[in-house]
């Protein structure tokens, strides 16, 4: 079993949580999500207490459902934009304030009209705030690694906990005032709910405003002389429209949330074609927030092994053909387990396209992305639910049998089956769009990331060294080694044997002569022996392994080697059977984190290192678009300034995920 590719859950947890800042906005966005439920439920009740009858307490209903919706419609990208544009902290501040008197009021005018009308504004006061809260979470972390992390704790809170802790809180205050008021007091407690919301929302303005001033970010002055709100929308509509990550962002959450909205706009029929009732619409309903907390917990695993741009649009396209399993299943348990894949992998494509934007957006756009991806969200989904349950009319229902089992086949089916089929060729269309490394198919590529290749065992931690100029990549090998061996960590260096050099020397040099197969097919050969005979054993001791260019500049070499030959109109490797022939030579063995000295590549210089200045370019630039397609992997360091402190640098970024050093003396079998 492989170890951590990071460090373990809850160390992520506790070292996101540490920071003051962060730890508060968390704690903020917490109450909100509270507030945000129980307000959901207390309004929903006080619309059927304002109005008589079965079908004006629907159409009430249906309103306060719908004005909660409508606002993003509208106004989606100018939130965005006034989040970029203005202090985020008092965009916060103010939006707050504003839903402390919106909820007050209600209680105050006790009209239905007055409810619709607030309720629209609270969703506006919503709609800004939420762009501006998200588009700050980054500029409070420490590392762009952590954002998953921030985002998982956020999504976990305000899916899960606050849902739960809004309808219990709201259950107590029902009972409690039934208890006290007796059967005439239901409308008092609503208002109790509600007056508790508009408390809620005054402390959050409160503490965000004297609490966090590092919501603020860049200076105001700074925000105030950047260009006006109309050339704001513009650029944002021309960066989602040239920018094949957020492109490829959009066209997925399209087709993930239009197979949402079929699910919600057909799950009571659905139901019923099962056999089922309200009984099993609940189980449906409730299987769908069980596999999205499932998904959201399992999607940063899940990204130690497939890069985010990747594992976003394979997520859709596996949500896609859960959801034509759904559309097929001939039993309510066989559906209740399509429905929790579904919503598992919507919750993996949920928070990985959250991390995308937080780790990979510009924070001068990020506001009007996080608004933009809202306001797409609602509309696919409303309009969704709009449209499907007109089409499942025109659908006539008949019976068939499968396996000799009678199968009702509606609309819902249908509907369901075409939906799923949509997501996944939109799934297949995000992946392309938002994958800027790799071109081989889909399928075979989630395979090769799937495969473990040889077992691993042993908790010992692989890490290696990359960039250009080699020296510099094997002088801090060695420092970073001598300061793990101080710090009483187990140590192995494979590459510092003087055999191991030789060695590779010779079989590169000898091969030279046969062209870059065999130079290839030689560097693999050596690769391969140094992983059997040294670097798995050293693992399964428990040691960490430091290497000087393990796997990421071997490849980038034979990669610019390929380009080199291939303008010179010379026959060159294909750099997919590079990248085969080095995990085969490597059993899949990767390096758990990657450190990058990102020297900036200087390409009017003859020489760098002993590497031409050329080649210095190309390797440094495949390094770095490596290390961005799995930022999860690497740590990117400065390496500009004397060595001690870039050693330093070094040591400070990969802490998080060493392991505790082992209460025992030093094998010297293993230390080399």
């Amino acid at each position: 079993m492989a170890p951590q590719l990071s460090a373990p859950t809850s160390h992520r947890v506790r070292s996101v949580l540490a920071i003051p800042a962060f730890r508060r906005l968390w704690l903020v966005t917490s109450v909100a999500g509270v507030c945000d439920w129980m307000s959901l439920l207390a309004l929903s009740a006080l619309a059927t207490h304002l109005t008589s009858g079965y079908t004006a307490q629907s159409f009430a209903l249906g309103g306060v459902v719908a004005t909660k919706l409508f606002p993003a419609l509208v106004l989606g990208p100018l939130a965005g934009a006034l989040a970029d544009k203005f202090d985020r902290r008092r965009v916060m501040v103010v939006c707050d304030l504003l839903r402390f008197a919106l909820f007050v009021s209600i209680p105050l005018v006790g009209s239905l009209w007055w409810l619709f009308l607030a309720t629209f504004l609270i969703e506006i006061c919503a709609l800004f705030w939420i762009p501006a809260k998200d588009a700050s979470v980054p500029n409070l972390l420490r590392r762009p690694d952590q954002v998953e992390t921030a985002n998982q704790l956020n999504l976990v809170m305000t899916y899960g906990v606050a849902v739960i802790t809004a309808a219990s809180l709201f259950a107590v205050i029902t009972r409690v005032g039934g208890v006290v008021g007796g059967s005439g007091s239901a409308l008092s407690t609503v208002f109790v709910a509600l007056v508790m919301s508009g408390v809620a929302y005054l402390v959050i303005a409160l503490t965000v405003w004297f609490r966090i001033p590092e919501i603020s970010g860049r200076a105001t002055q700074r925000r105030a002389a950047g260009p006006g709100l109309v050339a704001m929308l513009r650029d944002g509509a021309s960066f989602v429209v040239r920018t094949p990550l957020v492109r490829g962002l959009v066209i997925g959450i399209v087709g993930a949330f239009a197979a949402g909205g079929t699910v919600v706009g057909s799950a009571t029929l659905y139901a019923a074609s099962l056999g089922g009732g309200n009984a099993a619409y609940g189980v449906l309903f409730a299987s769908v927030f069980v596999g999205l907390a499932f998904g959201m917990g399992a999607a940063p695993r899940m990204a130690r092994r497939i890069p985010h741009n990747r594992l976003f649009g394979a997520a859709i396209v596996a949500a896609g053909l859960a959801l034509v399993l759904v559309s097929i299943a001939p039993h309510l348990f066989v559906a209740i387990g399509a429905v929790m894949l579904v919503g598992g992998f919507a919750g993996i494509a949920f928070l990985t396209g959250l991390t995308i934007i937080g780790s990979q957006v510009a924070d001068e756009v990020r506001g009007r992305i996080v608004a933009f991806v809202q306001s797409i969200v609602r509309l696919t989904l409303l309009g969704s639910m709009a449209l499907v349950p007109v089409i499942v009319g025109l659908v006539s229902a008949r019976w068939v049998h499968v396996f000799g089992h009678p199968v009702l086949v509606d609309g819902t089916r249908v509907v369901m089956l075409a939906g799923g089929l949509v997501a996944a060729v939109v799934g297949m269309l995000a992946y392309r769009q938002m994958d800027d490394r790799r071109t081989e198919p889909i399928l075979p590529d989630l395979l090769a990331a799937l495969r473990r290749g040889e077992p691993r065992h042993g908790a010992g931690v692989l890490i290696a060294v990359e960039g250009a100029p080699a020296e510099e990549t094997t002088d801090q090998a060695a420092r970073l080694a001598q300061r793990l061996r101080a710090a009483g960590h187990l140590v192995v260096e494979p590459d510092g044997g003087e055999r191991d050099r030789e060695r590779w020397t010779a079989a590169t040099r000898e091969a030279a002569l046969a062209g870059p197969r065999a130079q290839a097919l030689a560097a693999a050969a050596v690769q391969a022996d140094q992983v059997e005979r040294v670097i798995r054993p050293a693992l399964a001791k428990g040691a960490v392994v430091v290497v000087d260019r393990f796997l990421a500049s071997r490849l980038a070499q034979f990669g610019v080697a390929a380009d080199r030959a291939s303008s010179a109109g010379q026959p060159a490797l294909d750099p997919s059977e590079l990248e085969s022939l080095a995990a085969w030579a490597t059993g899949r063995l990767r390096p758990d984190v990657s450190v990058l000295l990102d020297r900036a590549p200087v390409a009017a210089a003859p020489q760098v290192g002993g590497v031409a200045g050329e080649e210095h370019v190309r390797v440094q630039r495949l390094l770095t678009r490596m290390a961005a397609a799995e930022p999860h992997r690497y740590v990117v360091v400065d390496p500009e300034g004397p060595p001690d402190e870039v050693a330093e640098r070094v040591f400070s970024g990969l802490e998080p995920v060493l392991p505790t050093p082992p209460a025992r003396d030093t094998d010297p079998a293993v230390t080399r």
